[in-house]
């Protein structure tokens, strides 16, 4: 099943090394936003750009 990861490149709380290990494992794809820890917060619309791409391509063919 396919995945998807924000990595928030200026987290201080968990580090984006180790964020990137979890996203690299589960075989996500992966995008990086400058942000902190609460990413959802400080960049919404980034956020919201990401879950977008991500319902459009994971999408199943003949499905709305």
């Amino acid at each position: 099943m396919p995945t998807w990861y924000v990595i928030a490149t200026a987290d201080q709380l968990v580090p984006p090394e180790a964020q990137r290990f979890m996203a690299q494992r589960a075989g996500s794809h992966i995008t990086g936003i400058r942000a902190s820890h609460a990413v959802a917060l400080t960049q919404p619309v980034a956020v919201a750009e990401q879950i977008a791409a991500a319902a459009t391509s994971a999408r199943a063919p003949g499905r709305a």
